[in-house]
């Protein structure tokens, strides 16, 4: 039962003002009247609503410049157009302008009641966002963190915890829930706010690139080091540096950025000058370390060094109560980003997301929003493109055939070549890790590529390799 409210009805029709009055009254909602868009703007001058509904066509003002007024000076209020069966594209139009909902006249009392929940719900959410957003950046300094479940509130409380402390950090997480920006957050919370803060993504670079990179190296070291370069420890000295996927970091390498953790001090590649650097480590990864300790694809010592305060966040699917917030955020940035006034996604749209399970966790959801703002035309986001089922289920039923033409799509229609390419690039990995019974570096050997090439792969396709099913 939604909590009551104030609801401005906005009719020519004075049957159709009487009879809203009733039910909605009786639905334990304070009801105000105007037959006309300039009455409505009159009424709201001496005291706001929650929700306006309004008809899209009345004599003077309509709907649609009702609807335009009360964007630009209250755009907090939520607007629910109501239309004849004859004009319902006038109705689509108003959702495109921003307006929360429509209905179709004549609709049951039931329906009336749906939808005003609904604006309502969306009213509430926005208003929670704006609130949340000032309280997480006056007490965290963390405004591109969004979440009000009470696991991301547990985030926001270990990140408090442990940013004034100068203890290293493992962040671990599944690809999506947004490790780095966490290690901003605990940098810009530090007392190193005012030193850099260096980023390296470990699986992304061959171990002798890696190395380089990390320790830097002298000149003449190899072949093209034509010039001495301070690695990355160097360059995050006073600061912090993150190590992203640090689970990817070679056995060798790992050797040595032990003993830089030890000592404080390191060697550039092909040097002997010992140069001190004062770095705080924040390392992050997807990957379950303690099992890759006992494997051996993990230094023991490398682990306990890097886990001093673990941080571990959660997936989308286990805070989806954030989801209609993380929407609001990434609609907010989008509309900036691309110029498009987009404010809200339709009910059904927002039923939609709910119901996905977000493998990709919090940028599957970034990336499907940016899209949408993209190819739609500003207002209200009437639909959007999930991610194909075969990217985004769980790794043990993998075996579709390879796309083809008769498959993807209808007749006449194009086929969306980067989405074959991507289902058939999943399945060849996915059959290659069971033919080397998970065994990343022989697979990486049968595909052709090397294995930072597949673990970049398998991060890009959400693939989970423990879930994998071996025969």
């Amino acid at each position: 039962m939604t909590e009551s409210a104030r609801i401005l009805v906005v009719d020519d029709d004075k049957a159709v003002r009487a009879s809203l009055k009733i039910n909605l009254g009786k639905a334990g909602h304070r009801v105000a009247l105007a037959e006309s868009g300039e009455e409505a703007l009159e009424a709201l001058s001496i005291e706001a609503a929650d929700v306006v509904l309004t008809d899209v066509k009345m004599p003077g003002m309509g709907g649609m410049r009702l609807l335009d007024a009360i964007r630009k000076r209250w755009p907090e209020i939520r607007v629910v157009m109501m239309t004849g069966q004859g004009t319902v594209s006038d109705a689509v139009k108003a959702m495109k302008a921003g307006a929360s909902d429509y209905l179709i006249k004549p609709a049951s009392k039931d329906e009336v009641l749906l939808i005003l929940e609904r604006a309502l719900r969306e009213r509430a959410l926005r208003a929670k966002l704006v609130q949340l957003q000032r309280e997480v950046q006056d007490h965290f300094g963390i405004k591109n963190i969004i979440g009000a479940t009470p696991v991301m509130q547990e985030v926001f409380r270990l990140i408090a915890a442990v940013a004034s402390a100068d203890a290293r950090v493992l962040i671990t997480g599944a690809t999506g829930t947004g490790k780095e920006l966490v290690a901003h957050a605990i940098h810009h919370r530090s007392p190193r706010r005012d030193g850099p803060f260096v980023a390296v993504n470990c699986g992304a670079l061959p171990e002798g690139l890696l190395e380089s990179e990390l320790f830097g190296h002298e000149k003449g070291a190899f072949t093209g080091a034509i010039r001495q370069h301070p690695g990355k420890f160097e360059q995050a000295s006073g600061g912090t540096l993150f190590l992203d996927e640090v689970g990817e970091i070679p056995l060798a390498t790992q050797v040595r950025l032990l003993r830089v953790l030890e000592s404080g001090s390191l060697q550039r590649v092909g040097g002997q000058r010992t140069v001190r650097v004062d770095v705080r480590v924040i390392a992050a990864t997807n990957r379950n370390l303690r099992q890759e300790v006992k494997t051996g694809g993990f230094r023991e010592d490398l682990f306990y060094r890097l886990n001093v305060f673990h941080l571990p966040l959660p997936s989308l699917h286990e805070r989806m109560d954030d989801v209609p917030l993380l929407v609001e955020h990434f609609l907010k940035h989008f509309s900036e980003k691309y110029e498009k006034p987009v404010e809200a996604v339709t009910g059904d749209v927002m039923d939609q997301l709910l119901a996905h399970h977000w493998p990709g966790n919090v940028r599957e959801l970034q990336h499907v929003l940016e899209r949408a703002v993209i190819m739609g035309n500003g207002g209200t986001i009437l639909k959007v493109r999930l991610p194909e089922p075969t990217l985004g289920a769980a790794p043990d039923t993998p075996n579709a055939p390879t796309p083809n033409l008769a498959s993807l799509g209808e007749p006449g229609q194009p086929v969306d070549i980067v989405d074959a390419l991507l289902q058939t690039e999943h399945r060849l990995i996915i059959e290659a890790l069971r033919a080397e019974q998970g065994v990343q570096a022989r697979a990486a050997r049968r595909l052709g590529i090397s294995r930072s090439n597949l673990n970049y792969r398998i991060r890009k396709l959400h693939i989970v390799v423990k879930d994998v099913q071996f025969e």
